[in-house]
């Protein structure tokens, strides 16, 4: 798809009516054409790599099969005989684990900065580059959000900056619009139509591009001044099968509430530990939802977005690794907002968890290819990140009842050395230390914006993960393409970050 843009609204009132006619027509072919692969692009390219697609008899066939054995299981508990029970709680959580300790090792023995071995680029020699903003009843952040994007040091005749509304959302566009906007932004409206989530925006939007490079972010995003031009740097200095670079993300606690904090603290360990450390290790980086670049001609190469993936970042990120592109981590920083209340905190993490297992699932359509396409490394990486992930957060809570059951039937709830219930016991707490440990450290490194306490109360975050998951795990059988959406309260208009 080349890039473009849509001539009927500047030449309307030019040349003669048969010209007008016919650029309309033109026009009018293009458009359908960009909501075509908004919408189906990847589907239409690659259906085996995209959620749109019916799942493969083989693995509807595992799922049931994993409904009806989960109650077995659960009866070989009632009965005293967990041994099959404790397999199931033991294996993800040491997948959990594994990652952690990988997370640990980045934070003691941290890699060499590489922003001062980045080549300085002269402003002439720089890229195209075109942000893709997508909005939805965003009108009360609208402000900031310029605000902060008016920030980024890029020279605007080479930088466009695309705020991408859905063709309902009338009151951000008036919100946009009265905030004045610059040459070098404007809105692009999506037409209606389904599914209507932000991939699909994403690639309507990379149709009308005409930068070299590209970049994401969100609605209450802050990215550091300076992002655009590390990210060119970074790509400089590599060779072109680097496609796509992540800034960290920070999130913005609010004070004093307990929720935000612990978002913050994931965020924290996240990124400044976790996906790091799967970078040195040569695992997949699933992607964050924003503040990541690409170059353009790559990501097109891949498909872009999968529109029918509410979870499109992390799909993606394993999606360039299997096609041979890497991936990096951009030592540069976004603040964003931690979900503002509960009720919004467990809508964008059930959309999260969703997004992972359609994640999962679509890659493991043929487990075979998969390990073709990755190594063996990689492919058990995939297994240990999304299904570790998935799985640990699912059964977590089951060890819990399996608790209350042996104390109900009278049965030592202490394992015996060597059995597989100690296996389990044992995961699990190593689980709850290598966490815990995990957000002592990145608290301490926060410098005090994450209260230590905060650490502590992990083993209680997750299990409302683990709520999340089952929500997430019902959603992904009543409607599987429904994007969640997560308010975002008006913010002050403040100053972005300064870059060190």
């Amino acid at each position: 798809m080349k890039p473009g843009v849509l001539r009927s609204t500047m030449l309307s009132d030019r040349g003669q009516p048969a010209a007008r006619e016919a650029i309309w027509a033109d026009d009018q072919v293009a458009f359908k054409a960009r909501a075509e692969f908004a919408a189906n692009g990847l589907l239409r390219k690659s259906p085996h790599l995209s959620a749109g697609a019916p799942l493969p008899g083989w693995q509807k066939s595992t799922i049931a099969a994993t409904a009806v054995l989960l109650p077995v299981a659960m009866l070989f508990v009632f009965i005293g005989h967990g041994g099959l029970m404790a397999v199931c709680l033991a294996i993800p959580f040491a997948l959990i684990v594994a990652i952690r300790t990988a997370a640990l090792w980045q934070l003691v023995v941290p890699r060499v900065s590489r922003r001062s071995q980045l080549p300085h680029l002269a402003t002439h020699d720089l890229p195209r580059y075109s942000v893709l903003v997508p909005l939805f009843r965003e009108a009360a952040i609208a402000p900031a959000l310029v605000h902060a994007l008016k920030a980024l040091d890029y020279p605007r005749d080479r930088l466009e900056i695309l705020f991408i509304t859905e063709a309902s959302d009338a009151a951000t566009r008036a919100a946009l619009i009265a905030a004045q906007l610059p040459s070098h932004m404007r809105v692009l409206t999506v037409p209606a139509g389904l599914p209507q989530t932000k991939p699909r925006a994403l690639n309507y939007a990379l149709a009308t591009a005409i930068g070299d490079f590209v970049a994401v972010f969100d609605a209450e995003d802050v990215p550091e001044p300076s992002q655009l031009r590390r990210a060119v740097q970074m790509f400089a200095q590599s060779g072109p099968e680097l496609v796509c670079v992540q800034a960290r993300l920070k999130a913005c606690e609010t004070e004093g509430r307990l929720l935000p904090r612990q978002f913050a603290l994931e965020y924290a360990a996240l990124f400044e530990a976790i996906l790091p450390a799967l970078e040195r290790l040569g695992l997949p980086i699933p992607l964050g939802g924003t503040s990541n670049h690409f170059r353009r001609s790559g990501l097109i190469e891949v498909g872009a977005w999968d529109a029918y993936n509410v979870t499109e970042d992390a799909d993606l990120g394993v999606r360039l690794v299997r096609s041979g592109k890497h991936v990096a981590m951009l030592d540069s920083e976004t603040l964003e907002d931690a979900p503002a209340s509960a009720h919004a905190w467990l809508g964008q993490r059930t959309r999260w968890l969703k997004g992972w297992m359609q994640t999962y699932l679509v890659h493991m359509r043929d487990p075979g290819q998969l390990l073709a396409d990755l190594g063996l490394w990689r492919f058990f990486g995939v297994q240990a990140l999304l299904g570790g992930m998935i799985l640990s957060a699912l059964v977590h809570p089951w060890f819990y009842v399996a608790v209350f059951i042996k104390l109900s039937l009278g049965h030592p709830v202490l394992p015996e050395a060597g059995g597989l219930w100690a296996l389990c016991c044992f995961n699990l707490a190593a689980g709850y230390a290598v966490g815990i440990m995990l957000g002592l450290i990145v608290a301490q490194r926060s410098n005090g914006r994450i209260a230590l306490v905060s650490a502590l109360l992990v083993p209680v975050y997750w299990l409302a993960i683990s709520a999340a998951s089952y929500r997430a795990l019902i959603d992904l059988r009543r409607r599987p393409f429904y994007w969640e959406k997560t308010p975002h309260v008006a913010r002050e208009v403040t100053a972005a970050p300064s870059s060190p």
